[in-house]
């Protein structure tokens, strides 16, 4: 960037920031002041500094107020302005009915038969920030009590946490629920006693024919010790897996007969099925809606953030609470969360992985919308949590997508991004600066950030320099093989050299020509940059600027000039980058 562009943006940010503040309409005097206040250095070029200040306040006075608030949004999203605006958009509305409990505990509780996506985050991240806004307490609890149809994976325990963490997101207490099972029983029993539950030791379609028959099992009505009885058997062995269930009275005038009487505890023969934590210890098992429930009150929570694919659960899980005289916490419905381009559901990419043959590097591919795939794709924390703040916990089932998530991951990363050069698919050809000159061409890291720092490069007569054949080509359909290697010279293609004609900058505007990046062969490294596309990856071959710093950049964003910003993976024996987001 040349110091008179340089000038004008600093000019244009406050010009921006003073307009928003000011009715739309930007003040010269206040512009100018602030603009000597950021550069000190300027004062002695106050003249000139006027005309250019002139120059821009009359194209922002010009502009609609939302065309205002885009530019700063997204020329300048580190402005003041612009995060308090983003600040203000991620507050969330106060918790319900939180006078009825002595202070907020909230939890996220996973099951670790993958990791978590997107979709999962966002209790996550919700439930975290309000136990942080109430001063309360979040509590992590996996739960993983269905050894059969949902098995727990050993690995997801710790990718999960992991995922958490890098969130941002800390708690306070962790539980695993298999590790309770004991609990579950007292309870149960408990449960019994109370008159609140009975076992069923008939078939599922032997059950499910005496409901539509209006019938009732007949231990329903039978004394609590009776079917106590008959819970202790199914505890020490006595049924089979799908012989005995612990059923939950409920009303039993629900049209949904899902909702009548559901199913509190199975046996599931774990000799067949065993379980990553206890292996074959327990044959058992509590279902969801006991155990979350029963984990819910003897841990305190109060309020519970999980999908509307759960509001069937908090009916069922109504009628346990009365049953055993207990405060149910407060639930909030979440409605669906998609990522537009991205694929979401853990049993799809589950199937994938199985099917796809090593098509697919695993949970962290950069294709899916798991937290692994788009912390490899680059995308920051911060953005996640301020995309899902923005959103918020509403019922309704919401859409983002991948532009908005990356327009908030560019402002969060851009400033610390080095621009590296990136030439695709290069064409070769020899420099000719005349008999023994050399060049010297200065390029920053950041066009702001100086103290990113910069390189130069030292071009000579003879040195061979590479740029892309995509602007090879057009300097030879469009302007005659002229072309201006940026920061270094007007060139002009021919006899299989670059020709220069001159370094001046006006003669280059003048002309219209092009200002390509450019690379000397010597000191560049070969790249291969991955960019994910839908389903697919496309890979895209070239070089790459090395100068020693490569190594440092391993693992984080950098930005490939008129290319994109990109996650450097590998530098050694080559360049690999996947592709975040232009």
């Amino acid at each position: 960037m040349s110091e008179r562009s340089d000038l004008e943006r600093i000019v244009l940010k406050h010009a921006l920031i003073n307009a928003l503040r000011h009715g739309g309409k930007a003040q010269p005097g206040a512009v100018i002041s602030k603009v000597l206040g950021e550069r000190p250095d300027l004062k002695a070029r106050a003249k000139e500094i006027t005309g250019i200040v002139a120059e821009v306040i009359n194209k922002v006075n010009s502009m609609t107020k939302q065309q205002q608030e885009e530019m700063l949004r997204t020329e300048f999203p580190e402005s003041k302005i612009e995060q308090e605006r983003r600040e203000e958009e991620k507050k969330l509305p106060p918790l319900p009915d939180v006078e009825r409990f002595e202070g907020v505990t909230t939890r996220f509780a996973p099951n670790p038969d993958f990791v978590i996506h997107l979709g999962n985050a966002r209790p996550a991240i919700l439930s975290h920030e309000y136990a942080r806004i109430y001063k309360g307490r979040f509590i992590l609890r996996f739960e993983d009590t269905d050894p059969r149809i949902k098995t727990p994976i050993v690995d997801a325990y710790n990718q999960i946490r992991e995922d958490l963490t890098w969130l941002g997101i800390k708690w306070d207490e962790e539980y695993i629920q298999s590790l309770r099972l004991p609990i579950y029983y007292k309870i149960a029993k408990d449960l019994i006693l109370n008159g609140g539950a009975f076992v069923d030791d008939t078939t599922k379609e032997n059950y499910e024919e005496m409901l539509s028959r209006g019938e009732i099992h007949p231990n329903r009505n039978k004394l609590p010790e009776y079917n106590l009885d008959l819970f202790e058997k199914m505890l020490e062995g006595h049924y089979g897996e799908g012989e005995a269930v612990l059923r939950v009275k409920t009303d039993l005038g629900y049209t949904d007969k899902s909702l009548v009487d559901w199913v509190a505890f199975r046996i599931i023969d774990t000799d067949k099925y065993p379980h990553p934590m206890v292996g074959s210890k327990f044959i058992v098992w509590p279902t969801y809606n006991f155990a979350s429930a029963v984990d819910d009150h003897l841990m305190g929570i109060t309020h519970i953030i999980r999908g509307k694919e759960h509001l069937q659960n908090t009916m069922k899980q109504k009628h346990l609470y009365e049953h055993m005289g207990w405060r149910q916490p407060v639930a909030i419905h979440l409605g669906r969360l998609r990522l537009e381009e991205f694929i979401m559901s853990k049993s799809q990419i589950k199937k994938i992985l199985k099917e796809s043959a090593g098509a697919y590097s695993g949970p962290n591919d950069p294709r899916f919308g798991t937290i692994m795939g788009l912390r490899e794709r680059g995308i920051t924390a911060e953005a996640i949590r301020n995309v899902i703040l923005t959103v918020g916990a509403k019922q309704t089932d919401a859409s983002i997508s991948f532009t908005n998530l990356a327009a908030e991951n560019r402002k969060i990363i851009d400033p610390t991004s080095p621009r590296l050069i990136f030439v695709e698919d290069p064409v070769e050809l020899v420099v000719d600066n005349g008999n023994g000159v050399c060049l010297e061409a200065k390029i920053p890291y950041h066009p702001e950030k100086t103290e990113l720092g910069s390189r130069q490069f030292n071009v000579c007569t003879g040195d061979r320099v590479m740029i892309s054949r995509a602007d090879y080509e057009q300097a030879l359909s469009e302007k005659g093989g002229e072309v201006r290697l940026m920061e270094l010279g007007n060139y002009i293609i021919e006899g299989g050299k670059f020709r220069l004609l001159s370094r001046d900058l006006q003669y280059a505007r003048e002309k219209g020509l092009s200002i390509v990046q450019w690379l000397k062969k010597d000191g560049s490294k070969i790249a291969i940059l991955s960019v994910p596309l839908g389903e697919s990856i496309v890979i895209k071959g070239g070089y790459i600027e090395d100068g020693g710093k490569l190594q440092d950049l391993l693992g984080k964003s950098v930005q490939l000039i008129r290319v994109g910003f990109a996650v450097l993976k590998s530098a050694i024996p080559f360049a690999s980058l996947v592709f975040s987001h232009e």
